[in-house]
């Protein structure tokens, strides 16, 4: 199932797409050639679930995780933002790179995991879901492809744990997806909705403290045990964040608001709707008279 008129100019990554039944020739291991190689020069994107597992492993805060140990990029022209993982300080390296191996293994980020395969999420933009196919990352310091160990893709993920991290990342991805594919139709991101976008997708203990806050509960009318069960579960929390996100940047409304909330919202939108129309009339109206400055009749 290739497709060689996908582009990756100048990248390690095969210009074919495969499922999950491709077999790949791969083995990562302690004593190889190349141990530790591609550790020593990184360029990781994190998921926000990556994020939950690293800074819990480090014990400390989701804002403290940010600060000391990413750098944020733009994902996108419209700016929707991304986090990678910040290497050693005036180099390459991987800051958990140990001559044994990866000293947060247990905890290592997605990239880490599927490598040498990338994982490519695409959506069509008359569809509602998100199709996931995969591609081969091949760089001439690696050694691995030449082990003599065959594998699927599908037994690959297994293998590397990648069900969960897929699974609990999949809102966030189907989120950058529906940005893309929407393109210029929704317009640029205003600065508060950046703002949002960041703080609920990557630094959860501060979004924990924005739905505390009696600000949120004004505006939403969410259970108080489900939320007290939110508050208490970064995972679940993160889940609840793309919830959010769908519905403050998208309209897909799937938590409840307060009456009084709704309400003024509602009259919030009839008055967008007015003022839209009345402009859109203006418009009309305006061109109406220069059509008849110009051709000395109205023009129907």
């Amino acid at each position: 199932m290739s497709q060689p008129d996908i582009p990756f100019p100048q990248s390690p990554v095969l210009p074919t797409m495969v499922d999950e039944k491709y077999v790949i020739q791969f083995s990562c291991h302690k004593g190889i050639g190349c141990w530790n190689a591609c550790c020593s020069n990184i360029d990781i994107s994190l998921t926000p679930y990556d994020v939950v597992r690293m800074k819990t492993r480090l014990g400390v805060s989701s804002t403290e995780f940010l600060k000391d140990y990413t750098v944020p990029y733009e994902m996108d022209k419209d700016s929707i933002a991304g986090v990678k993982l910040r290497p050693v300080e005036n180099g390459t390296a991987c800051r958990f790179m140990k001559p044994e191996g990866c000293g947060i293994y247990e905890d290592r980020p997605t990239a880490c995991r599927y490598y040498p395969v990338a994982l490519l999420s695409m959506r069509k933009q008359d569809e509602y879901v998100d199709r996931d196919s995969y591609a081969i990352v091949k760089e001439d310091h690696c050694k691995g492809h030449e082990v003599n160990r065959r594998i699927s893709i599908a037994d690959y993920r297994k293998e590397q744990g990648l069900g969960e991290y897929d699974e609990l990342a999949r809102g966030w991805r189907q989120l950058v997806l529906k940005k893309q594919s929407s393109g210029p139709s929704i317009g640029k991101p205003t600065l508060r909705s950046r703002q949002l976008y960041f703080m609920a997708c990557y630094d959860i203990d501060r979004f924990r403290e924005f739905v505390s806050a009696e600000s949120f509960n004004k505006l939403f009318d969410l259970p108080q045990g489900e939320k007290a069960a939110l508050l208490a579960d970064d995972v679940a929390l993160l889940q609840f964040a793309f919830r959010f996100l769908r519905q403050v940047l998208f309209g897909e409304e799937s938590i409840a608001l307060n009456a009084e909330a709704a309400q003024e919202r509602l009259a919030k939108v009839q008055e967008k709707r007015l003022i839209e129309e009345r402009e859109a009339a203006k418009k009309r109206a305006m061109a109406a008279e220069q059509d008849f400055t110009d051709d000395g009749d109205l023009i129907a």
